[in-house]
């Protein structure tokens, strides 16, 4: 069974469908965003309604993605995992104690 052109599960900015697209010429969906950028600039608009009709027409993908967390960049880059392996790996600061000043100038 051949390839099948279906959105992307995993690689989504609006709908998926550009990352589609790149999975299935096995390119890199930032270089076909770029593309797609370009061609919307220089020909007044038509990619837009050709985007539109793909996102409507392109079947979404059967595989299951994982749930993202709010803090996962679209490159795939966790903020919230490597920020709990800083923080686990730096020993905590103490505070210094700071001697009582006299406020009665005021």
């Amino acid at each position: 069974m051949g390839r099948k052109l279906t959105k992307s599960s995993n690689n989504i900015v609006l709908t998926g469908t550009l990352a589609g697209i790149a999975e299935y010429f096995n390119i890199d969906p930032t270089l076909v965003r770029i593309i797609y950028v370009i061609l919307s600039m220089f020909t007044l608009g038509s990619p837009i309604i050709l985007y539109i009709l793909l996102a409507l027409i392109v079947p979404g993908s059967n595989k299951q993605s994982r749930p993202r967390s709010p803090y996962e960049g679209y490159g795939g880059y966790n903020y919230e995992e490597s920020s709990k392996q800083y923080k686990a790996k730096r020993p905590r600061k103490e505070a210094q104690k700071v001697e009582e000043d006299d406020w009665s100038d005021f």
